[in-house]
């Protein structure tokens, strides 16, 4: 009997790669005589990074950088395929986890730091760059970003635009001339599920802007700023992206990678499925384990249950998944026709939440370990 482990992180608690041995861990105990290939997965959020270096053996790298309010912060990236991939999370110099309510401000808040990472990867000779971009703590285009990289974006009086949202309203030229010339080379992968335009009632200053802190005063002046930013993108750049679906996601940050570097946009989950070579892995497994802290019916939504799941039954339509979660929340019932078998909470009782996380450990393999007796 092969089986595969496969799950996402449990946030605050393990990291996919321990998940996966929590697992491996539980199910030796019911059957021992089973071979076990675990796959430390993600969905381009955070343990992204950690998953594939987990999944490849490859490592981790540390970078100074400028966080989203300007002060200096380390943040970290990852090295696969010997050093040829690099991976990224925009959130490591750029995360909502740099502000709290009385320092966010999204009129300043900038991807600088990123942008940092992203040249840093770069310096390395990485020749593909896979960047996830959620949890941003920014609203500004990616015009941080392109800065860090030697984009000049400059105002009539030909000065160099001060960091955030708020003074994209004042830009009149871009200037890509002194950008790092060895970025023409790379390909960069974006990874979000997000599909957000970038300006619009539905784009990333109204949506995801109160939640950085914007007012519905400061909503219409960053909206209003990332629409004139798309306007000089179309005119200098011809790339006409304010409508591109997912262009909004990281408060604008799709758009600036778009703009300046040499990217696509795909969902987190198929791209690490991809990386770590999940399908080939699967094909002939008998059943194939994840799982990550909650599952409900937005799971199917692009998350790790979901991708794992509709990966392996393309690859093995005769695999049986199974999910194992910390929440089991509403309508899980709708994960069942399109992919996962049989979805179980890990959490033995009625418990809080602090005391759940603190024994996720041993919660998984106890229940990993009696779904494996039922396998037997």
């Amino acid at each position: 009997m092969k089986i595969v482990l496969a799950p996402d992180s449990f946030k605050n608690s393990l990291t996919a790669k321990q998940v996966a041995q929590s697992m491996e861990d539980g199910l030796r105990k019911s059957l021992p005589d089973a071979s076990y290939q675990q796959v430390p997965m993600a969905d381009g959020g955070e343990g992204t990074v950690q998953s594939l270096v987990d999944a490849k053996n490859g490592k981790i790298l540390t970078e100074e950088v400028v966080d989203p309010l300007g002060n200096k912060a380390q943040a970290h990236f990852g090295l696969i395929d010997d050093g040829k991939v690099a991976v990224i999370e925009m959130a490591e110099a750029s995360g909502i986890q740099y502000i709290n309510k009385q320092t966010q401000n999204p009129y300043i808040a900038t991807t600088y730091g990123t942008g940092q990472l992203i040249k840093a990867a770069v310096n390395t000779g990485a020749k593909t760059i896979i960047i996830g971009i959620g949890g941003s703590a920014t609203n500004d285009g990616g015009a941080g970003m392109a800065q860090a990289l030697g984009a000049k974006l400059l105002n009539k009086n030909g000065q160099e635009l001060k960091f955030g949202g708020a003074d994209l309203i004042n830009l009149d030229k871009i200037e890509t001339g002194e950008m790092m010339p060895e970025l023409k080379n790379v390909q960069v992968i974006i990874a979000s599920d997000v599909t957000n335009p970038l300006t619009g009632e539905k784009g990333a200053s109204n949506v995801f802007g109160p939640q950085k802190g914007a007012t519905p005063e400061m909503v219409q002046v960053l909206d209003k700023a990332l629409s004139h930013y798309a306007d000089v993108i179309k005119r200098d750049l011809h790339k006409d992206l304010e409508h591109v679906a997912g262009a909004g996601a990281a408060g604008g940050l799709g758009t600036g990678l778009l703009a300046f570097t040499n990217s696509e946009m795909k969902p987190g989950v198929e791209i690490v499925v991809e990386y770590t070579g999940l399908k080939e892995i699967a094909k002939d497994a008998d059943y194939v384990f994840t799982g990550e802290g909650q599952i409900d019916f937005q799971t199917k939504y692009g998350k790790t249950p979901m991708g794992v799941a509709q990966a392996a039954k393309e690859a093995n339509p005769k695999v049986k998944v199974i999910a194992v979660a910390g929440s089991v929340g509403e309508r899980t019932e709708e994960l069942y026709p399109i992919g996962i078998d049989a979805i179980f909470s890990c959490v033995p009782g009625v418990e809080d939440l602090e005391k759940a996380i603190r024994d996720t450990d041993a919660n998984i393999q106890k229940a990993v370990e009696n779904i494996g007796r039922l396998l037997s």
